[in-house]
């Protein structure tokens, strides 16, 4: 599977921001989804997931009530709603799926990455 992240750009805290994950390919609906972001000089870091049906939801705890992840199957695109944004929210902002039929714990690997797309957040 082939992901593309858009979406990202700069905002001030308090807002709100939609990231979009496009994937390629005719199974996209067997293949859980996530978010990763990486915040300058830090690593990566997990922000959210989804299963494949989009019945399960993770969150790190950092971003839980405030963000939501979802996917829409028969557009092949998970989304990312992002709301009351942080300046500490500023990152690059990745799409990533693990190999399919996976079922998403806490020590999946996520085999398939997008190109990053950047939130910044103003103080």
């Amino acid at each position: 599977v082939q992901l593309q992240a858009s979406g990202g750009g700069l905002v001030q805290a308090g807002g709100s921001l939609r990231l979009f994950c496009a994937a390629s390919g005719r199974t996209f609906s067997s293949y859980a989804m996530g978010w990763f972001h990486q915040a300058p000089g830090k690593e990566r870091e997990f922000v959210a997931a989804i299963s494949w049906s989009g019945g399960s939801t993770y969150y790190a705890d950092s971003v839980k009530g405030r963000f939501t992840i979802s996917r829409d199957n028969a557009k092949n695109t998970v989304y990312l709603q992002m709301n009351s944004l942080k300046p500490e929210d500023t990152a690059v902002y990745y799409c990533a799926a693990p190999l399919p039929d996976t079922i998403v714990v806490v020590t999946t690997t996520f085999d398939y990455w997008g190109q990053g797309t950047l939130v910044t957040v103003s103080s």
